[in-house]
């Protein structure tokens, strides 16, 4: 049972990261969507905006994007082998409950 709730948990944790990873896609998208329709582009510093060259902020916002796809990808690996194993000791669960009923 405890194998089953460390399973779970860490199942949820790989869940709420998969999310943020994509809200953050989300957010590159829709920078990478602006940037092709502006005429002047800002790169925040810190604190303050700097002006950049549009394809230098596209080459950026892009290689941000398919480092966070890739990290998407592994985690639905992760995402998928623990649903697996979740399912599996659900099983061996329901098991061992019905053996301990019967003796």
């Amino acid at each position: 049972m405890q194998q089953l709730r460390l399973t779970q948990q860490n199942l949820q944790n790989v869940m709420l990261q998969k999310q943020q990873i994509q809200g953050q896609l989300i957010e590159l998208e829709s920078a990478l969507t602006e940037l092709k329709t502006t005429e002047k582009a800002y790169k925040i510093v810190g604190k303050i905006m700097i002006v950049s060259s549009k394809e230098k902020l596209t080459k950026e916002l892009q290689e941000k994007k398919e480092v966070q796809e890739v990290r998407l990808k592994n985690f639905n690996r992760q995402e998928e082998k623990l649903q697996a194993v979740l399912e599996q000791l659900q099983t061996d669960a329901v098991e061992d409950m019905k053996k301990n009923k019967q003796s």
